[in-house]
């Protein structure tokens, strides 16, 4: 992880989600709960190896060789640049919903 003031930022936000969480339920163990989650949210988005995930889904399973790196590849490592990929995408919205779905029915139930 080369950006830790993105990472600051998100702990900061989700210190900020767990006060209200806390404030309006009334309940540490939904407080608890709301950090454990937050905090898997965040390591799921900026520890990954992006250089490595960072190719069509279908490359995922074989790892990374001197032939698969390209010199703009190369040149776009100092870059945060994030390339779209509607697979990779779909996968992420379909988990990252599916969590803040259940975490939503519980927080609120």
């Amino acid at each position: 992880m080369g950006n830790d003031a993105s990472f600051t930022g998100c702990l900061l936000s989700l210190a900020m989600v767990i006060v209200t969480v806390g404030i309006c339920t009334h309940s540490f163990k939904k407080m608890v709960v709301t950090y454990f989650v937050g905090i898997l949210g965040i390591s799921a988005i900026l520890l990954p190896d992006w250089d490595f995930f960072d190719r069509d889904i279908s490359q995922w399973t074989r790892p990374v060789t001197v032939d698969d790196v390209s010199p703009t590849d190369v040149v776009r490592r100092g870059s945060t640049r994030f390339r779209f990929y509607p697979m990779r995408t779909l996968i992420y919205g379909v988990v990252y919903s599916f969590g803040f779905y259940k975490w939503w029915n519980y927080v609120t139930h």
